[in-house]
């Protein structure tokens, strides 16, 4: 005999602080939302008045003891959704809804997600072009690689998120020192051709298979470069009907059916290569770009990805999802490392300015047009005094923050 009906229970699990919109949004629906963090983030903003109840978690707390926690809790709870704000809680939440049997995305679809040699070899079986790679788990297959693939290559985690951890290879001779030092975690990176170009990103909204909005915007400087080099992050809407537009949906869109995402949001990473003027893949993550891009689409488009991505979870496969009304307009992001506690930007002043981001130790501001020109040429303008006036630099990370 089924259970009384009651409001739909979900779990949101991030050991990072996001997600206070998806949240919120889940609250607003009438949905009962728990939220299960880090102990450290014990005193973040969270959105409070939207939570019913919230559990923390030791650093290091093994999956079992995890699972463990959350099934006692679900004696008391009936848990309906279990949903990962941050890609580092994927694997946690694939092996949650598993064992509880909840829907959504389970351990093998989640890795296509997470594992970018598992996603690099998908998007290949399925006509995706992506830059040369091979796994480093044969030296044998290693070396033929090295000697048929011209380098510079470079040597990615498989687990990492954007440019963490990253090394360039400029030297056949190089990769066997680092391999070394890596011993027995060898098998946990992959080696990839360096492709010379300009990075794209594609954030998406799907329901049901379907990509039913995407957002085409383009990096300044490779998100690797500015990474490891230091500098200022800019990223921008793309001419909407354009080459990269037109081009970049409709790869985007093969990408996501050979990856299996049901339903959720995507931010995939592309890169038009130099040489040939081809679109690679590089790499797709089943949650919210960060670094304000949710935003920058939203300045551009009126679409809140947290919040599209929480109505979609609550609809499950119902088929009751409806993609509001879509603005297309034009939209960027500038954001740098500050010396300063709380930067003022003040004198950045233009009128397309529509957000100041405020953030300790950071400057930045999300901008908005008309004009497909308007907001690269503010933010070449405002780049170089971003350098000037606020520009920190700090070594790469191995670990984000944020």
């Amino acid at each position: 005999m089924p259970a009384e009906s009651h409001p739909l229970t979900l779990l949101c699990i991030t050991t990072y602080e996001k997600g206070q919109e998806f949240m919120r949004e889940c609250k607003r629906q009438g949905c009962l939302v728990i939220l299960l963090t880090a102990e450290k983030l014990r005193a973040a903003d969270w959105p409070r008045e939207s939570l019913d109840d919230t559990f923390y978690l030791p650093t290091d707390i093994p999956i079992a003891d995890i699972v463990q926690a959350v099934t006692h809790l679900a004696r008391t709870k009936k848990i309906d959704r279990i949903v990962a704000l941050d890609e580092y809680d994927m694997e946690t939440a694939a092996t949650l809804r598993e064992h509880l049997r909840v829907p959504g995305m389970g351990l093998t679809t989640m890795r296509y997600f997470r594992d970018k040699l598992a996603m690099r070899m998908r998007a290949l079986d399925r006509g995706v072009r992506v830059p040369d790679f091979v796994s480093v788990f044969n030296h044998a297959d290693v070396r033929y690689y090295l000697e048929h693939v011209p380098g510079p290559w470079v040597l990615k985690p498989r687990q990492e998120a954007s440019a963490i951890g990253i090394k360039k290879i400029h030297n056949a001779n190089d990769l066997w020192p680092v391999l070394e030092q890596l011993g027995d975690k060898q098998s946990s990176y992959l080696l990839e051709k360096f492709v010379p170009g300009e990075v794209f990103h594609v954030d998406s909204v799907v329901s049901e298979n379907e990509v039913v909005f995407a957002n085409v915007s383009k990096y300044g400087k490779p998100p690797l470069n500015v990474a490891q080099g230091g500098g200022v992050f800019t990223t921008f809407t793309v001419p909407r009907g354009g080459d990269a537009d037109a081009g970049l949906r409709q790869i985007n869109r093969d990408l996501i059916a050979a990856l299996g995402l049901v339903r959720g949001v995507a931010h995939a990473e592309f890169i038009q290569a130099h040489a040939d003027g081809h679109f690679h893949f590089l790499e797709c993550a089943a949650r919210v770009g960060g670094a304000y891009i949710n935003e920058m689409v939203e300045a551009a488009t009126g679409i809140n990805l947290w919040r599209e991505w929480a109505r979609i979870e609550i609809a499950g496969g119902d088929g009751g999802y409806r993609l509001p009304p879509v603005r297309e307009e034009y939209a960027g992001v500038i954001l740098s490392l500050a010396r300063q506690d709380d930067p003022d930007t003040s004198g950045y002043n233009h009128p397309e300015v529509c957000l100041r981001i405020k953030r300790h130790h950071h400057a930045g501001l999300v901008l908005r047009s008309h004009d497909p020109e308007r907001v690269p040429t503010l933010l070449a303008e405002y780049a170089p005094r971003f350098v000037e006036d606020f520009l920190a630099v700090e070594p790469p990370r191995e670990k984000p923050t944020a």
